[in-house]
C-alpha cells in the first residue's frame, strides 16, 4: 500500500468525523478549546485505534464485525442525530443541553464515526500487513488526519452555528442521521 494510499483512506475514514464535528461545533455554540481538543483528540484515537483492532482480530472475529459494524453505526448515529434535530426546535435562544463534553456523548460519537475504520483494519490484515510496524504508519496517518478535520469541523461549526440563525443544529442532527443511514445502506445494498 503506498502512501497516497494511506492518506486517500485516511481522509475517506474521517469524512464522518468531520461531520459530526460541524454539528457538534454548531451545538457548543462558542469556542472551548478544553472540550475541543478533548473530542478531536478522542476521534483520532478511535479512528486510529479501531483500524488496529480490526487488524489485530482479523483472523478470529471478521464475520462478526461484518455483521453488526453497520447497525451499531447506523443506531448511534441515529439516536444522537435525533436528539440534535429535536433540541433543535426548542426556542431557547441558542441554548442547548446537547453538551459535547459530556463523555458519554463523546464516546459514543467516536465509536459511531470510527466502526467503519474497524473494517478498515480488518482490509489492512488481508492485504498483506503481518506486523505491527506495517500497520503502524497507517493508523498513524488516520488518527492524525482524524483529529485535524476534527477541529476544523468544530471550529466551522462554532462559527457558522447561532451567528447566522440558520437552524444548524437541525441540519447538523439531519447530517447525523443522513450518515447513518448512509452507512446501514452500503452495508446492506453494496
Amino acid at each position: 500500500m503506498t502512501v497516497l494510499e494511506i492518506w486517500l483512506i485516511a481522509v475517506s475514514l474521517a469524512m464522518d468525523c468531520l461531520a459530526v464535528s460541524i454539528a457538534s461545533g454548531i451545538s457548543m455554540k462558542k469556542i472551548r478549546w478544553r472540550v475541543m481538543l478533548c473530542a478531536a483528540f478522542s476521534f483520532g484515537f478511535f479512528q486510529a485505534l479501531m483500524p488496529f483492532l480490526g487488524w489485530l482480530g482479523a483472523s478470529r472475529f471478521s464475520h462478526l464485525i461484518e455483521q453488526v459494524d453497520h447497525w451499531i453505526a447506523f443506531g448511534l448515529l441515529l439516536f444522537l442525530g435525533g436528539k440534535m434535530v429535536l433540541e433543535s426546535f426548542k426556542k431557547d435562544d441558542c441554548k442547548h443541553d446537547y453538551n459535547l463534553a459530556n463523555p458519554k456523548v463523546l464516546l459514543a460519537l467516536s465509536v459511531a464515526t470510527s466502526i467503519d475504520a474497524l473494517a478498515v483494519g480488518v482490509t489492512f490484515a488481508f492485504l498483506g500487513m503481518n506486523d505491527v510496524q506495517a500497520i503502524l504508519l497507517p493508523v498513524l496517518v488516520i488518527g492524525l488526519v482524524a483529529f485535524a478535520l476534527s477541529m476544523a469541523g468544530l471550529l466551522f461549526g462554532v462559527f457558522f452555528g447561532c451567528r447566522y440563525r440558520l437552524r444548524m443544529e437541525l441540519w447538523g442532527g439531519l447530517v447525523l442521521m443522513a450518515i447513518g443511514v448512509k452507512i446501514l445502506v452500503e452495508h446492506l445494498f453494496f
